[in-house]
């Protein structure tokens, strides 16, 4: 198996698991979670696709905290108020015990600077680029990190929490997107990686939409879309949207797909999407979608689609239209 940071910090001797007890592990998504006792991990994960992929491994996934457990630890994040609402979350459910490893682009340096100013902490086991320590803090000392991932309005009007994408303002080519989608959508139409709306709600000004169905693998996401759009017209489906099999075809698709995994950029996650689209879609049907500029996406809806015609955008983005799906692949 694969030596980790952690498992080597275990072995070492500098941090050590409690002798029973669940450990409830946060940010476990893409960890590879070597010398950890997989029969006591309470493994908490927002995302679907992660949650899916660690049940086939066979261990204990959910999308909410236990009420208590022996251990938090935590794999830290990229973003640092979501670091600070993990730990805060970790802190609560075990009596304020943690053990907290995390990389030096990911800020594990200032996350340890913060938690010995208001903690307890062991020193740090350096390796591979990053930290790994325990710490022992009380719930009540990180209340202010807590408070910050009730989430609130964003500079789009929007609720959103720590931790999606673009919780701060809507994303530049989701905004651009919005702006040039047609009047008439169709009746039945699918937002594919949905986030917390945005693009919904436009969606939802169109008055040929009877019904709009948000694909979304981000639980945490999903949560805001649903706050962000008590509209009947609205259906809600934690799933991953290049797997995602809905019961009927789909007049449109409009989507903003990533094309990350972590820091990594991955241009074939959005070629997915695309064959997903194509997929769901009537033989009539259209997809509206935007791209940075740079991504190869035209070859593929090209194979997919019958008419494709590139409708806007600017220097960092394009948006594209395609029609008529050709035949399942």
């Amino acid at each position: 198996m694969m030596d980790t940071r952690l498992s080597l910090a275990l072995e070492a001797g500098h941090v050590a698991l409690p002798e029973v007890g669940d450990i409830a592990v946060f940010g476990a998504s893409g960890q590879v979670l070597t010398g950890l006792p997989a029969e006591r991990l309470v493994l908490i994960c927002d995302d679907v696709i992660a949650a899916e992929s660690y049940k086939a491994q066979g261990y204990h996934v959910q999308v909410e905290p236990p009420e208590s457990a022996a251990l938090g630890l935590v794999f830290v994040p990229r973003g640092r108020i979501e670091g600070r609402v993990m730990f805060a979350r970790a802190a609560a459910l075990a009596a304020g015990k943690l053990i907290v490893d995390g990389a030096k682009t990911d800020g594990i340096d200032s996350h340890f600077k913060e938690l010995r100013a208001r903690g307890d902490c062991t020193a740090a086991y350096s390796k591979a680029h990053g930290k790994v320590f325990a710490c022992d803090v009380t719930a009540e000392a990180l209340a202010d990190w807590a408070e910050q991932g009730e989430g609130g309005e964003n500079e789009a009007g929007f609720f959103t929490v720590p931790g999606v994408f673009s919780s701060v303002k809507a994303d530049e080519g989701s905004l651009l997107l919005a702006e040039a989608l047609p009047d008439n959508l169709g009746k039945h139409v699918a937002d594919l990686g949905a986030g917390w709306g945005y693009l919904s709600r436009a969606v939802l000004t169109r008055e040929s939409v009877e019904e709009l169905h948000l694909v979304e693998a981000s639980s945490a996401a999903l949560s805001c879309a649903k706050r962000n759009l008590p509209d009947v017209r609205a259906q809600f489906h934690w799933a991953d949207a290049t797997r995602w099999e809905p019961k009927f075809n789909f007049d449109t698709v409009v989507m903003n797909p990533p094309f990350h995994v972590g820091r990594k950029g991955v241009p074939e996650l959005g070629q997915q999407f695309i064959d997903s689209a194509a997929n769901i879609l009537k033989g009539m049907g259209k997809l509206y979608m935007v791209a940075n500029r740079h991504l190869p996406y035209e070859d593929i809806l090209r194979e997919r689609f019958k008419f494709v015609e590139e409708i806007g955008g600017n220097t960092r983005f394009k948006l594209l239209h395609a029609a008529k799906p050709s035949r399942k692949r």
